[in-house]
């Protein structure tokens, strides 16, 4: 498989979908800067839609520009001045964002305008393509290219398949095959935010992840995506139990990619009082410290590892069968749960 960038540490990601309590309320995320010992190292804003209306792309069910959003939009500027990374994320479980990207130029370039928009106009890092419905690999060459000559070699560009899709093309909500997709434009693709839950991967032993390195996937390039809470779908890994498991993956591998969690606003053990307390508990399980620069805070260090560097950034098989759905509150319930 293709090469990877060098340098990297284990990330701290964490989506961020659910903005708005139940009654309205923003939930803010600075606790995940201001609280103590949480080592975030990016945070993906969720879910963006394109919809059949070429000018009407959505943050989950309104418009990126409504003042709903005021607060978040101003909240992540001030998180990309704390050296955090912040990224949209396209797709998600609601069909129709790529099938729209997936057609004849003409028609993507309809689609693709306003996202180009958006991702400027609010000055995000990278995007997470998370592709839950069929598209074929040479679309998303297309808007991985596309992605990259319009913004540069820094731009992040990330991915965010099921975890077995990267052991087995068959079992796959994407389409294309993953391995392929390396093979073709991995040099272009920052890391792998794998969903290890839902039916659709296991973090409570290391022996998946094993299997995907095993199977040629860079460590590095492959984050082990957690549901944060037993309220966000099937597949929940208590602390006791991921804490082995991490820490067997990081004696193994160097370069081990790190951790991703969804989402924020419920995580565990603080729950929607506290939901910044999954962090801090996922940053004393990696056992490292993030650096931020000298403008924003001291270097701090690992007592085991040194100074930690932040990231620089640098198959036509049967359909899978989608495990069985579920429901907690979150701002776009009906279509936009990962």
């Amino acid at each position: 498989m293709a090469s990877s960038p060098a340098g990297i540490t284990p990330r701290l990601v964490m989506y961020y979908q659910t903005i708005h309590d139940s009654n309205g309320n923003h939930i803010s995320i600075l606790p995940l800067i201001t609280q103590p010992d949480i080592s975030i190292t990016h945070l993906i804003v969720a879910a963006i839609h394109i919809n059949e209306d070429p000018n009407g792309l959505t943050l989950n069910d309104h418009p990126p520009s409504d003042p709903r959003f005021i607060t978040m939009w101003a909240e992540m500027r001030i998180a990309q001045a704390s050296d955090i990374k912040v990224l949209g994320m396209l797709g998600g479980a609601a069909k129709g964002s790529y099938t729209r990207l997936d057609q004849d130029q003409e028609t993507f370039e309809k689609y693709y305008g306003p996202l180009y928009d958006l991702i400027r106009e609010r000055d995000l890092n990278g995007l997470d393509l998370d592709v839950e419905e069929q598209m074929s690999l040479g679309g998303i060459v297309r808007l991985i290219d596309r992605l990259r000559a319009d913004f540069g070699p820094d731009f992040i560009i990330t991915l965010a398949p099921v975890a077995a899709a990267l052991l087995d093309s068959r079992r796959n909500l994407s389409g294309f095959d993953y391995e392929a997709l390396e093979v073709m434009r991995g040099k272009q693709i920052a890391w792998y935010n794998a969903q290890f839950y839902c039916g659709w991967g296991d973090a409570s032993t290391p022996v998946m992840y094993e299997m995907c390195i095993a199977k040629g996937w860079p460590p590095e390039k492959v984050v082990v995506g957690l549901v944060t809470t037993p309220d966000n779908g099937p597949g929940w890994v208590p602390f006791e139990v991921l804490g082995p498991t991490l820490a067997v993956l990081r004696y193994q591998f160097s370069k081990f990619g790190g951790v991703m969690g969804w989402e924020y606003f419920n995580g565990l053990p603080g729950g929607k009082e506290r939901p910044w307390e999954w962090a801090q508990r996922i940053t004393k399980l990696l056992g490292v410290t993030r650096v931020r620069s000298a403008e924003t805070s001291s270097v701090k260090k690992s007592p085991d590892k040194g100074v930690i560097e932040i990231d620089p950034d640098v198959d036509n098989g049967p359909s899978s069968e989608v495990p069985e759905s579920f429901e907690y509150y979150s701002d776009g319930l009906d279509e936009d749960n990962d």
